[in-house]
């Protein structure tokens, strides 16, 4: 685990003190190296599952994906902020990426921590430099209102979680993962039991989010720039969906009879947020909310608490990860070129840049769940899991998973097919930069077809 936390946290001087000539290729390099080496995680060959740092930083079959995960998304966010960055003043370089890195920091922190206090306290960490880097490097004069959404959805639904494991650790004495698993259960039948059920997992349904308590979401994604959107949609939902399969297992008893309304939204919320995608006009916006559509799914996976709908979970998470992070880095080039986000203004766009629109098809096919991908991995087995539990919600995941492979193809129309308009005709041409960006968010989608064990947690 130093392996990887050590080289970021040395990061800083290097952004700090590296030429600003350099700047951006040092800090790519290095981080790339990062990345690179967090791969040796998956080669986990204990028995019991957790590989051990000390007592309070461990790895497990479930987290050591994210981290994975996490390291890979910074090399990324450095290449696809490069374009649009580099001509601003050196400090504002320099504090761009380390508000990137500092974010990878927290993260990492925060995915190995064992004590669930100390992941609390990473899991709010990762709120400050999300909000500085959409508040100052937005486009539009909305971003602070987006901040300000962003920042009262998490304070609200976290504040409930701290009072809900201080209470915990009262009972328990310990919350250390670790350990966790050893104590006796809680017995929890009272009405303030429900409340502690409740303000537990509130915080982690309003991060993934859940439909009813999504708006902060397509707005934190419209007005953030890039890098933003990226390591919004790809790691920091997933803190969500992460947090609850730690902490459900304390709160086992309650679960069957307290997930019922949750469950109702999260599978509603698939049709709903499908449906809100097939109107949008702005592209930022669709794919804001096709994420929301997804993380119900895994949602409703992680709270049906069988082995195959957590696994599922974890699938579909990394999958989601990979392919909206490409998606919001497909909506940059477009915007870079269009400066505008309206879909109906950058039609024809395969005549002009047919390469680009290779990795659109790509991209949106695995967005849509096309076999082999492991997003079709990750959605059959939340699907069959839920199936098992109760046939009739056959009906809204079969509608939710036509209406995605609806939206996804009218994305894909919308802004590569027809004439091209006629402001389209002096555009710039596409940069190796741009097609490596996306080359490297696709290659670990295809690679996890032929190894999907490296993704599936304890069941494989």
């Amino acid at each position: 685990m130093l392996k990887i936390l050590i080289p970021t946290i040395t990061l800083f001087p290097t952004i700090w003190f590296a030429p600003i000539k350099t700047l951006w290729l040092i800090t790519l390099t290095s981080s790339l190296f990062i990345a690179v080496i967090s791969l040796s995680l998956i080669n986990n060959s204990e028995e019991v599952g957790w590989t051990c740092l000390n007592s309070f930083m461990a790895t497990d079959p479930f987290s050591t994906p994210l981290i994975i995960l996490t390291c890979w998304l910074l090399p990324l966010m450095i290449l696809a902020s490069q374009n649009h960055t580099s001509s601003e003043p050196a400090g504002r370089q320099r504090t761009y990426i380390s508000l990137l890195v500092s974010l990878q920091t927290f993260l990492i922190l925060a995915f190995s921590a064992t004590e669930l206090i100390m992941f609390y306290i990473m899991f709010e960490a990762t709120l400050i430099p999300t909000l500085i880097v959409i508040t100052r490097w937005g486009n539009q004069t909305e971003r602070l209102n987006a901040g300000t959404y962003f920042l009262f959805y998490t304070l609200a639904g976290s504040l409930p979680l701290l009072v809900a494991l201080l209470n915990l650790h009262n009972k328990l004495g310990t919350l250390s993962t670790l350990t966790l698993g050893f104590t006796l259960p809680l017995i929890l039948t009272s009405y303030g039991d429900k409340l502690l059920w409740a303000g537990c997992l509130l915080a982690f349904l309003v991060k993934m989010p859940l439909y009813g308590v999504h708006l902060w979401l397509p707005k934190a994604h419209v007005e953030a720039p890039v890098a933003g959107s990226m390591i919004l949609a790809a790691v920091l939902l997933k803190l969500g969906g992460y947090g609850m399969v730690r902490t459900i297992t304390l709160l086992d008893p309650l679960t069957k009879e307290m997930s019922y309304p949750f469950l109702i939204l999260a599978l509603w919320g698939l049709i709903m947020a499908g449906s809100v995608c097939m109107r949008q006009t702005d592209l930022k916006s669709l794919i804001a909310y096709s994420s929301v559509s997804h993380m119900g799914l895994v949602a409703a996976g992680i709270l049906i608490q069988t082995p195959w709908g957590l696994s599922g979970s974890i699938a579909l998470m990394i999958a989601h990860g990979l392919t909206s992070s490409a998606l919001f880095c497909l909506a940059n080039t477009n915007y870079e070129r269009t400066h505008s986000r309206t879909m109906i203004l950058a039609r024809g766009l395969q005549i002009i840049l047919p390469l680009m629109t290779s990795w659109w098809l790509l991209t949106t096919l695995a967005n849509l769940a096309l076999p082999p991908s492991p997003n079709l991995m990750g959605e059959l087995m939340i699907i069959i899991s839920i199936f098992n539990w109760s046939w009739w919600t056959l009906i809204l995941t079969g509608l939710a998973t036509l209406i995605t492979a609806a939206y996804s193809l009218y994305m894909f129309i919308m802004t590569q097919r027809g004439p091209a308009t006629i402001h389209m005709t002096a555009l710039d041409p596409t940069y190796s930069r741009e097609h490596l960006l996306i080359f490297l968010h696709l290659i670990p989608l295809i690679l996890l077809i032929l190894k999907p064990e490296t993704i599936l947690g304890w069941i494989s």
